[in-house]
């Protein structure tokens, strides 16, 4: 019988050149696939918004055909579907938040969607064009907004101790938002008769009603998911905290309808339209978002990211009055107000950035010493 004898090559060099190889393509193929998993995150986060943007629109869209069907006035329509329909997709976001237990984004949704309306919308809009003010805004909508505000900071500090916001103070929150909306179409419907301003019907189509509906209710509901779910693998993948993205990159996304609608508005020169749609909704974010939010899933916040959403409501209530200020001056917001307010709103992006990497509160540690 015939030995066969095999010569393998040294080992110890073979192995360290074989290791080497195989840990550098592993470390290629890793960052690939995190650039990879970066830019899928991307382009899916984009699609939620623009599910959530064109899914409010048809709503809107179908929900007025109907209701126009009913013969509801269209004022009436305006004042309560049009205006819950640019608060949907901050609605979306907060409940699919919620329910996934990530509650600090939830509420940090609401605040930075409410501050980007004031200092972004509002900024924005007054550097195309001053803004005016009506007497229904200066008297009865913006002080609304206000009081709002100072009742969701006085629950937040009051549910410190259980870190929870209980089913009665969201059921609160709704029954004021009903209420609200009532005041506001039993004034409209008023001046509506003083005036008698007549409105054409548009033909009614009851498929095509339907179908906007339907399709309008699943995209939002389909691109809150994706928007959530997409936007916290990202903020993960670059290091950001559920608070941060939700006060920057859902905030400013589901900010969009206000925005565009709030641009549109000043081009055709109805500017009380414009500062009227940014306070409604921002009244309707807490109210009706907090408010279903809590009803649905309770919204509990504790340790650091309470301490956080007490300081940017705090700041969001300092601003809410600057604004108001602005607005009690001259009965409008001027350019330069409005110049005020957009560095006031990336000044404010600054410091949640970087309170976010730093990891504690500037505001907070100045507070403390």
């Amino acid at each position: 019988m015939r030995a066969i004898f095999v010569v393998k090559p040294p080992r110890k060099a073979f192995d360290i050149d074989n290791t080497q190889e195989y840990s550098y393509n592993n470390d290629v193929l890793f960052i690939w696939r995190s650039h990879m998993n970066i830019v899928i995150d991307i382009v899916l986060l984009l699609a939620g918004f623009v599910l959530l943007i064109k899914g409010a629109d048809f709503f809107v869209e179908g929900a007025s055909s109907l209701a126009r069907k009913l013969r509801i006035p269209s004022l009436v329509v305006g004042l309560t579907i049009v205006a819950l329909g640019t608060s949907a997709p901050e609605l979306a976001v907060s409940i699919s938040a919620s329910l996934g237990g990530q509650n600090s984004m939830a509420v940090s949704n609401v605040v930075g969607s409410n501050i980007f309306n004031l200092l972004g919308v509002l900024g924005v809009c007054a550097l195309v064009i001053p803004l005016g003010v009506t007497k229904d805004i200066l008297h009865r909508d913006y002080p609304v907004s206000i009081f709002t505000s100072v009742l969701f900071f006085v629950m937040l500090i009051f549910f410190g101790a259980s870190g929870e916001i209980t089913i009665f103070e969201a059921i609160l929150l709704v029954v004021l938002m009903a209420g609200y909306l009532t005041w506001t179409v039993i004034a409209a419907m008023k001046n509506r008769q003083t005036s008698g301003e007549q409105i054409a019907e548009k033909p009614f189509i009851w498929w095509k009603c339907a179908l906007f509906i339907i399709c309008g209710a699943g995209a939002i509901v389909l691109g809150g998911d994706m928007v959530v779910d997409h936007a916290s693998l990202l903020g993960k993948a670059v290091g950001m905290s559920e608070s941060l993205v939700g006060l920057t990159i859902c905030a400013v996304g589901t900010s969009l309808p206000e925005l565009v609608t709030s641009i549109s508005a000043c081009k055709k020169g109805e500017n009380d339209m414009a500062i009227g749609n940014v306070i409604g909704s921002n009244i309707l974010n807490i109210l009706c978002i907090l408010g279903v939010s809590g009803v649905i899933s309770p919204i509990t916040i504790t340790g650091a990211d309470l301490s956080n959403t007490l300081v940017d409501f705090g700041i969001y209530i300092v601003i809410c009055l600057l604004a108001y200020i602005f607005c009690l001056t001259q009965k409008k917001i001027t350019r330069v107000e409005g110049g005020i307010l957009v560095f006031l709103y990336i000044a404010y992006m600054g410091y949640a950035i970087v309170r976010d990497h730093l990891g504690t509160d500037p505001i907070m540690s100045l507070i403390g010493n």
